[in-house]
């Protein structure tokens, strides 16, 4: 039976989130489309890596964040706070967070280098180019479904073909999906 994150006792919450003031024309036009499929949704702009933690700490089921991320897999905000992916991985397991999702474009291998979630029990989606309005027709359709029922793993692969020379695939953000909780769902039901 899959796990559901969403009942009457408790509705989906989503954080969507900055560490970077250059991320705020992104961190609005995400926030919008999560505020249409999931109600309880937060839209912050964190000045620090102490506060994110903070605002994470108060309890979501999502966490949709816009970070620079270090060649060496390092986040760092703007008054030198730092901490690896693989840290915050574990703080979201901590804070039983069911999908981690890094927003903005960042390079492979900064996510190889410091993004450890083998064994996790948490999706984590890394994003390596959003593909311009493409990203948020993909986020669109994948919170319609998600928010439907639907388990993100399958909802994930039905809007991501596996065949590289596919028309959609062009239209499609390019990210890596590390599945830690296969059959979760994030019905958005708040009657």
């Amino acid at each position: 039976m899959p796990f559901e994150i969403s009942s009457r006792q408790h509705p989906v919450k989503v954080l969507v989130c900055s560490l970077d003031a250059r991320f705020a024309e992104l961190l609005t036009a995400d926030a919008g489309i999560f505020e249409q499929f999931y109600p309880f949704t937060t839209v912050e702009a964190a000045r620090s890596i102490p506060e994110l933690l903070a605002m994470i700490q108060t309890g979501y089921d999502i966490v949709h964040l816009f970070a620079e991320v270090s060649a060496v897999g390092m986040i760092q905000d703007t008054a030198g706070h730092s901490i690896s992916g693989t840290a915050l991985i574990e703080r979201c397991c901590d804070l039983n967070v069911r999908l981690l999702w890094i927003a903005n474009n960042n390079a492979a291998q900064t996510y190889i280098q410091g993004f450890k979630s083998a064994g996790k029990p948490i999706n984590l989606i890394m994003t390596l180019k959003r593909n311009g309005s493409y990203f948020q027709s993909f986020l669109r359709e994948l919170l319609h479904r998600t928010s439907r029922g639907e388990a993100l793993t399958a909802a994930w692969q039905s809007l991501s073909p596996k065949d590289s020379h596919s028309p959609r695939h062009r239209e499609l953000p390019a990210t890596i999906f590390a599945a830690g909780r296969m059959q979760d769902q994030y019905k958005a039901n708040v009657s």
